[in-house]
């Protein structure tokens, strides 16, 4: 069995109700984190992962909603006492060692891995390979560097992320048949913003792509004004989740 769990069902706009943007996919033999905005590292206290369980993160673009917590993710794998002895990798899109070189600047040793190794790789649409777990990355129509995935399982069970996006042929193939395929609706669809996807747009992926299970989150505070579900239904006739924090949801 595998499962998605919910970090953050937000944005980068504060919300006491939903945090900013993180998933884990819990499989057999992998735990692979989803993004990492602020909050992630304590969130996952809460459902019993800590910085040395996982195995690989996958990073679907650097806006710091997304990816603020690498930060602190690394700086306590250096934990005197407890420390992170299990080796890392973390995947992102074109320029994303730059973007860790940068920050290597600025934090320095504090970042620097003593009791594991820590590989970084680049992929725009190289498919990666993580023990029996297969990566398929593609460009998303957010940033240059931006990445969504379509993850196989070990299981032969398909997962498809978007990250933040517009509509691009990219996601709708990302989709194909998956089990379940979770996209980003940010805005209600009469407040539509450029590189972002509203609860119709993201349906209409979802029909396109034909997916068995549709999770959408990565919402601002408006969405939760909304009902949601009432601007999905007339388009995309199977089974919707509208994303929460702390959410499982079984592939």
């Amino acid at each position: 069995m595998a499962e998605i769990i919910i970090i953050g069902s937000g944005t980068g706009i504060p919300s006491l109700r939903r945090g900013s943007p993180g998933l884990v996919l819990i499989s057999n033999k992998s735990i692979i984190l989803i993004d990492s905005g602020p909050g992630t590292l304590w969130n996952l206290l809460k459902i019993g992962i800590s910085y040395k369980d996982f195995d690989l993160i996958l990073y679907t673009h650097t806006h710091p909603d997304h990816t603020a917590d690498l930060i602190p993710i690394l700086f306590a794998c250096k934990y005197s006492e407890i420390p992170r002895q299990k080796d890392l990798t973390i995947l992102g899109g074109p320029g994303f060692k730059r973007h860790f070189k940068k920050l290597k600047n600025i934090y320095g040793p504090w970042i620097d891995p003593i009791t594991y190794q820590l590989k970084i790789i680049e992929r725009s649409s190289r498919p990666f390979k993580y023990g029996e777990i297969k990566v398929f990355p593609k460009p998303m129509e957010h940033l240059p560097e931006s990445i969504g995935f379509r993850i196989e399982l070990e299981n032969k069970k398909t997962i498809a992320i978007s990250g933040d996006t517009d509509y691009c042929e990219n996601i709708i193939e990302l989709g194909k048949g998956v089990d379940l395929l979770i996209l980003e609706s940010s805005f209600p669809d009469e407040k539509k913003v450029r590189g972002h996807l509203t609860p119709s747009i993201a349906c209409k992926i979802g029909s396109e792509s034909k997916c068995k299970k549709l999770l959408l989150t990565h919402f601002y505070p408006l969405c939760d004004e909304v009902n949601i579900l009432g601007q999905c239904r007339e388009i995309f006739k199977g089974e919707i989740i509208i994303g929460q924090d702390f959410m499982r949801v079984e592939i």
